[in-house]
């Protein structure tokens, strides 16, 4: 998954473009998206070895601002807002008030 990532440029190493093979070094900062947020993490050591899931957090530090996770959930939030996912088809009611919502356009009709 990372090495697509990498191959369709949507992962940088401190502002430049990475491939796959691209080393990284303490303090090296590494930017990519995922679910509509913009991650930033901080490699703070390279490990000699490979090491478990669990210890992955003890070699970067995640410095990926509040405001995108409140975003995303407001984003999340907002799609739910009129109908919940998996309630099936609108009722006659939900049409009706959909036909009646006027959409304001700024098209001079005169010509």
């Amino acid at each position: 998954m990372v090495t697509e990532a990498c191959k369709k440029n949507h992962i940088t190493v401190n502002g430049q473009v990475a491939k796959a093979s691209k080393e990284v070094f303490p303090s090296d900062k590494i930017t990519f998206r995922k679910d509509q947020i913009t991650h930033i993490i901080s490699v703070l050591d390279v490990p000699a070895n490979r090491v478990g899931a669990k210890l992955v957090d003890v070699y970067r530090k995640d410095e990926t601002p509040a405001e995108s996770f409140a975003h995303l959930e407001l984003l999340k939030l907002s799609k739910e807002h009129y109908r919940k996912t998996g309630t099936g088809r609108p009722t006659k009611k939900d049409r009706r008030d959909l036909d009646d919502i006027e959409f304001n356009t700024d098209i001079d009709e005169t010509e």
